[in-house]
């Protein structure tokens, strides 16, 4: 959207209904281990790798939801354990607040004051998007309270 390249196609996900045979994991188990793991301190794509990478008690989980029927964020919202900022919102926060303490100390850098409006505008439109959902009604965006969130 905001540069003059064409997306970058990627690789697609193999489509599958069923768990893996290997993988034989008890879906209790799973919803523990990523209660478990959002207590540390994980987001839920982190969560995600854990499990793909350490798994369960030894056995990996290659995908949350074709073992649970669920996907972490639904395990850790029926848990009250969801996260109170979208990740994907919180990211974009997170790189602005990044982005408007590098221009308070480089203020000539006008390449990074338009990735920084350009960040602004991304965390915007994420705003009015889960604004009533996820997020609260009245919720603005506002780089002061964003330096606070996070």
């Amino acid at each position: 959207m905001h540069t003059r390249r064409r997306g970058s196609s990627g690789s697609d996900k193999p489509v599958a209904d069923d768990p893996p045979e290997w993988s034989d994991v008890a879906s209790e188990a799973i919803e523990e281990r990523v209660v478990e793991l959002r207590e540390a301190g994980h987001d839920p794509s982190g969560i995600g790798l854990k499990l793909r990478d350490e798994g369960v008690r030894g056995t990996p989980v290659p995908d949350v939801r074709l073992a649970t029927g669920k996907k972490i964020t639904e395990i850790l919202e029926e848990r009250d354990a969801a996260p109170e900022i979208p990740e994907d919102l919180r990211n974009l926060m997170a790189r602005a607040v990044r982005l408007r303490d590098h221009m308070a100390d480089h203020p000539g850098d006008s390449q990074n004051k338009r990735v920084l409006q350009n960040t602004e505008a991304k965390v915007r439109r994420l705003v009015e998007y889960y604004r009533g959902d996820a997020l609260d009604p009245e919720f603005r965006y506002d780089h002061e309270r964003a330096r606070d969130l996070l």
